[in-house]
């Protein structure tokens, strides 16, 4: 599949890492999902979403084939990570599309 279109969505956070591995984790469980360094990558049949931690902020790239595929790839991680962040308030991310 080619990942024609995508986003980036920013948390602003100090336990970025954290919550990185813990989607990478939870997803690794029935879906091809990776954690290297300060960097993950989950592949769902939509799309792919690629995690950054930094001290600060979790950083998530998602792409997909269509606009509709990027929609629901960022609803899935705003929902996962609102049950893992909800600590912090979290409702989602700040999601942008890519230039």
């Amino acid at each position: 599949m080619a990942d024609d279109l995508s986003s980036t969505g920013r948390f602003a956070t100090g336990q970025a890492y954290r919550y990185m591995v813990q989607l990478c984790k939870h997803f690794a469980h029935k879906i091809p999902a990776e954690v290297e360094g300060d960097t993950g990558s989950i592949r769902f049949d939509l799309g792919t979403a690629r995690l950054t931690a930094s001290p600060a902020e979790l950083t998530c790239a998602v792409s997909g084939a269509d606009a509709a595929a990027v929609a629901t790839l960022q609803d899935i991680i705003d929902r996962h990570l609102a049950r893992f962040a909800f600590r912090e308030g979290f409702a989602n991310m700040d999601w942008s599309p890519a230039a």
